[in-house]
C-alpha cells in the first residue's frame, strides 16, 4: 500500500510541476513571442522609403486583436491591450 501511494504522489507532484510550467510559458513567454511576431511582422512590409506596403485590412485596421501603425521606419503594433514599437531600420 505504501508503494501505491508514493506513486501516486509522485504522478501528482508531476501533475503540478507540468502545470506550473505551462502557467509560466502562458503568463510570460507566449505574450513576448506574440509581441515579437507582432512588430516583425510589421517592420517586413515596410519598404525602402519608410513607407508600410500591405493591403491587408486585418493588420492595418483597429480590431480586438490589435493593429500596426508605422511611420517612416518606426512601426507600432498594438496587440491584446499593449503597445509595442520597433525602428525597422
Amino acid at each position: 500500500m505504501k508503494e501505491a501511494t508514493g506513486e501516486l504522489n509522485m504522478t501528482v507532484i508531476t501533475v503540478v510541476a507540468i502545470a506550473a510550467v505551462g502557467l509560466l510559458f502562458t503568463m510570460f513567454v507566449w505574450p513576448n513571442i506574440q509581441s515579437n511576431l507582432a512588430i516583425n511582422t510589421a517592420c517586413s512590409n515596410v519598404d525602402n522609403n519608410g513607407n508600410y506596403k500591405t493591403t491587408d485590412a486585418s493588420i492595418t485596421g483597429a480590431s480586438d486583436d490589435g493593429y500596426v501603425s508605422c511611420s517612416g521606419f518606426n512601426c507600432t503594433a498594438y496587440y491584446n491591450g499593449r503597445q509595442f514599437s520597433k525602428s525597422c531600420k
